[in-house]
C-alpha cells in the first residue's frame, strides 16, 4: 500500500481520497453517514466561553472551511474546494437542554447525529448543550463521514482541548477559487500513469486484501440470516456501557487476545443472547471491524480504513469463544492492515455510480454486525477549563445492519455505544443487559469483588 501511495502525483488539486469518495457514494440513506461525539463536560463553564473556544479551535482546522466539489465524470472525482461564504460560526450553535441528566443528553445526541448535513457547505457541525444555569453541560461533534474515519475523528477532538498547538497542525487547504478545468484534466491523467506504474503494488495489495476480509479459495462464508438483519429507517436509538479499560486489557492478555477480541467476543454474545430471545440460534455471527490503514505517525483527517469481518462463536466458554476470535483476527490481520479496502473501495463505488448500492446493503449476507474500537486519550482533557468527563462514540449503522457497536477509550474507561434502529429492535435494554453481562463476566477473574458492578457501570439509554 505505501508503494502506490508513495506513486500518486504530486498535483495542485487537492481531490477526495478514495476512501473519502466511498464513504460519500455510498451515502444513500435513509439515514445519512454521519459519525459523531458527544462530550460530557463538569464545572461551571458559561456556555459562551466554551463556544468562544471552539470558535476559534475549528476556525484553525483549514479542512473543516471545505466543501466537497463534483466535476463532469470526465475530469475524476471530487475535489475539496474552500467554502467562499465560510463563518465558522455559523456551523456552531448552543442547545437550551431542560434536563441534563444523561439519558437526555444522549438523546440531543443521537438526534443530531441522525440529521443530515447540506451538501453545498462544509460537512460538519457542533452544538454546545447549555444546562438551566447557563453552563456548559456538553458538546456534541457531528461530521459527514467523507471527512475523516475514527482515528481522525479523535485527531480532531483532541484539536478541541485546551493546550493543543491548532496552528501548528493543519490539513491541506482547498484552494479558494477551485481548479481549473485544465489543472484537473492534467491531474486525471498524472493520476492514471500513477496508477499504470503503481500496478504490481496494486496486484499485490488486492490478494493481501482477500485474506483480510477473510475469504479463502471458496469464497466468502455468508453471515446468519438474523431478525437484526431488515432494511432499517432514518431514526436510532443508543444506550451506553462504560467498563475499566485496565480491567479488559489484563482480560485480553490472559487469554493472549487484544482488546478488540473481548469487545467482539462481548458484542456477539450479546447480540446471540438478544437473538436467542426471540427463537433465534445462530451458531456465530459476522462481526465487521474497521482496520485502519494510516502510516504510524500521519494524524491527519480523512479516510484510509479497510474492513475486516470476523466471524464470533455465540455458543461455547468465554474462554473458548476468545481464543477463537483471537485466531481469527491474526490470521486476517497478517495480511496488512487496511488492505481490503482496495477491493472493497472500487467494488462498492461501481455498485453505487450503477445505482444498485441501496439494493445491496438492504440485502447484503457478509455482515451481522458493525463494531469499531478506537483508543482515545489517556488523559483526561479540558474544554476551556471545563472537565471533559466522558467521551462518548456515535455511529449511523445503514442497509440491512440494525444494530452496530462503538466503543472508544479514554482516561481509564472503556464506553461502548449500542446504536439500533428502534423498529426493528424495540428491546434495546435485552441488548445492554446481555453486553454488561459479557464484560462483568470478562472482568470477574481480573477485579476485585464489590467495585462497580466488577467494574462495568450501568449507562441510560436515549
Amino acid at each position: 500500500m505505501d508503494a502506490v501511495r508513495a506513486s500518486a502525483p504530486r498535483v495542485a488539486v487537492d481531490r477526495l481520497r478514495p476512501g473519502d469518495v466511498l464513504e460519500l457514494a455510498t451515502d444513500v440513506g435513509p439515514a445519512p453517514s454521519n459519525v459523531g461525539a458527544l462530550l460530557l463536560l463538569s464545572g461551571d463553564v458559561p456556555a459562551d466561553a466554551v463556544q468562544d473556544a471552539l470558535v476559534d479551535r475549528l476556525g484553525r482546522v483549514r479542512r473543516l472551511a471545505d466543501r466537497v466539489v463534483s466535476p463532469p465524470r470526465p475530469l475524476g472525482r471530487p475535489y475539496w474546494a474552500r467554502d467562499p461564504g465560510f463563518d465558522v460560526r455559523d456551523h456552531l450553535s448552543q442547545l437550551r437542554c431542560v434536563r441534563t441528566d444523561d439519558d437526555a443528553l444522549l438523546a440531543v445526541a443521537t438526534d443530531a447525529v441522525t440529521s443530515p448535513l447540506p451538501r453545498h457547505r462544509p460537512l460538519w457541525r457542533v452544538s454546545v448543550l447549555v444546562g438551566p444555569a447557563g453552563t456548559a453541560v456538553g458538546v456534541v461533534v457531528v461530521l459527514h463521514h467523507v471527512i475523516t474515519d475514527g482515528v481522525g475523528g479523535l485527531v480532531l477532538l483532541a484539536r478541541l482541548a485546551d493546550g493543543v498547538d491548532v496552528a501548528a497542525r493543519h490539513d491541506t487547504a482547498g484552494s479558494r477559487r477551485g481548479p481549473t478545468t485544465g489543472a484537473l484534466a492534467r491531474d486525471v491523467l498524472a493520476r492514471a500513469l500513477a496508477g499504470l506504474r503503481g500496478a504490481p503494488a496494486s496486484a499485490r495489495l488486492l490478494a493481501r486484501g482477500a485474506v483480510e476480509l477473510g475469504v479463502s479459495g471458496h469464497g466468502a462464508v455468508l453471515a446468519p440470516r438474523t431478525s437484526v438483519n431488515a432494511p432499517t429507517g432514518p431514526c436510532r436509538r443508543v444506550t451506553v456501557v462504560d467498563v475499566d479499560l485496565v480491567g479488559v486489557r489484563q482480560a485480553s492478555r490472559r487469554h493472549d487476545a487484544t482488546v478488540n477480541d473481548v469487545l467482539l467476543v462481548a458484542v456477539a454474545g450479546a447480540l446471540g443472547r438478544l437473538l436467542a430471545g426471540r427463537g433465534e440460534h445462530p451458531p456465530e455471527l459476522v462481526v465487521s471491524v474497521p482496520v485502519s490503514g494510516r502510516p504510524s505517525g500521519r494524524d491527519d483527517l480523512g479516510n484510509d480504513v479497510g474492513v475486516m469481518p470476523v466471524r464470533v462463536p455465540v455458543h461455547g466458554t468465554r474462554a473458548e469463544r476468545l481464543a477463537c476470535v483471537s485466531r481469527r483476527t491474526r490470521a486476517q490481520k497478517a495480511a496488512g492492515r487496511g488492505s481490503s479496502s482496495a477491493l472493497v473501495g472500487p467494488a462498492f463505488r461501481l455498485l453505487a455510480r450503477l445505482g444498485l448500492f441501496p439494493a445491496l446493503i438492504d440485502r447484503q449476507r457478509l455482515v451481522n454486525t458493525f463494531l469499531s474500537d478506537v483508543r482515545g486519550p489517556s488523559q483526561p482533557l479540558l474544554l476551556s477549563g471545563a472537565p471533559v468527563v466522558r467521551t462518548i462514540p456515535l455511529v449511523v449503522s445503514a442497509g440491512n445492519v440494525a444494530v452496530a457497536f462503538a466503543a472508544l477509550s479514554y482516561a481509564g474507561r472503556l464506553t461502548v455505544s449500542v446504536v439500533v434502529d428502534p423498529e426493528l429492535v424495540p428491546d434495546l435494554e435485552v441488548l445492554r443487559a446481555g453486553l454488561e453481562d459479557e464484560l462483568r463476566d470478562v472482568l470477574r477473574d481480573v477485579l476485585p469483588r464489590g467495585g462497580a458492578q466488577d467494574g462495568v457501570l450501568h449507562e441510560p439509554g436515549a
